[in-house]
């Protein structure tokens, strides 16, 4: 797949991976090389399971259904839209996997406990977010590569008194194992009743985008007091990565995307209690714990277009494994000094 050529001094400066352009507001800089992600070696089964593993998103790659490639977004390519940036998550533009496992306290000289046990809290918000407010009890075998891959097993039913709790489909679900790679051998209504829980997600997530408080009720402080902690651990680390993030978005000719080995719904989490949600639409966001990144990639490809330039951010190997595969720049981040690079490649113009 050839597109556009990157600028020799845009090729000079993601192969580098310079720190030299710094930003004076920046936390410290640690001069470290990236970890290859890898799923967390003690904790529970559903931190390895959604911790930033492989490229395949580990051992619930093979039980999601996968019977659509194509993405079904119904938004047409923007006709001035001229770059795409496809953006990693965890330990790109936030840090959480190597809160749990302790490695971040190791590279920067941070107190092991204290770090780990921000990146417990975190994980237990998320993980009740998806759990009360996003059916990941009922989807979490049925994970979807994208959150309208099954808008087309939905007929539109009003679902403003509508009872998921009584509905039989997590008792459908809990019954021989019905979601598989292959499809789901729970027939049209039991299909419907999923897509209803994805429509339901994506209103959630879009009435909450940018206010995700009002979904924590008198959890909300804690969670302020905790994201406040997280960044001061971090040095700022998301911070940096919004001020990214948001320059991008003021182009009116490009997009970010996130491609995460996340499962999507609890992605979904992640997104919006790093105060991300106003940053990345929902339809923005693609989990490859199915597929793997480069499917994403491609896919992101048919609905963008082959006009468009694509810039691939991120810390791991399989994401720089398939920018490559496609020819896509691949800009590395391992540390401050990389997003502060970044930022002002962005800020001159040359990205």
């Amino acid at each position: 797949m050839q597109l556009h050529r990157t600028p020799a001094i845009l090729s000079q400066m993601m192969t580098d991976s310079p720190s030299g352009f710094q930003l004076s507001e920046n936390g410290p800089v640690s001069p470290v090389k990236a970890e290859s992600n890898g799923p967390g070696g003690s904790g529970s089964g559903r931190r390895a399971r959604e911790g930033s593993g492989g490229g395949d998103g580990g051992s619930r790659s093979s039980r999601g259904r996968g019977r659509r490639q194509n993405n079904p977004s119904p938004s047409s390519p923007e006709s001035n839209l001229e770059r795409v940036f496809i953006w990693d998550l965890d330990e790109t533009i936030i840090i959480f996997h190597s809160l749990l496992t302790g490695s971040f306290a190791t590279r920067y000289g941070k107190d092991a406990q204290s770090v780990v046990q921000l990146g417990f809290r975190m994980e237990e918000m998320v993980f009740n977010l998806a759990d009360t407010h996003f059916f990941f009890n009922d989807v979490e075998d049925c994970d979807q590569v994208h959150i309208d891959d099954v808008a087309s097993d939905d007929n539109g039913q009003d679902l403003s008194s509508y009872n998921f709790g009584s509905d039989g489909f997590h008792a459908a679900a809990s019954n021989g194992n019905l979601c598989l790679a292959t499809g789901v051998r729970g027939g049209v209504d039991w299909m419907r009743k999923l897509a209803f829980r994805y429509r339901k997600i994506k209103d959630m997530y879009n009435n909450y985008r940018n206010s995700v408080g009002g979904l924590l009720g008198a959890k909300r402080e804690q969670w302020l007091q905790l994201r406040s902690e997280i960044e001061a651990m971090t040095d700022n680390w998301l911070t940096l990565a919004i001020k990214c993030l948001t320059l991008i978005n003021s182009r009116s000719n490009c997009v970010n995307v996130l491609v995460t080995t996340t499962q999507l719904v609890p992605a979904l989490a992640k997104v919006l209690l790093f105060g991300l949600g106003g940053i990345f639409p929902i339809e923005n966001i693609y989990s490859a714990t199915k597929i793997g990144k480069e499917s994403c990639f491609e896919r992101i490809v048919s609905r963008f277009g082959r006009k468009c330039t694509y810039v691939v951010v991120g810390d791991g190997q399989d994401e720089e494994a398939a920018a490559k595969q496609l020819n896509f720049p691949f800009w590395r981040i391992s540390s401050h000094s990389d997003t502060a690079a970044l930022y002002n490649a962005l800020e001159m113009d040359f990205l």
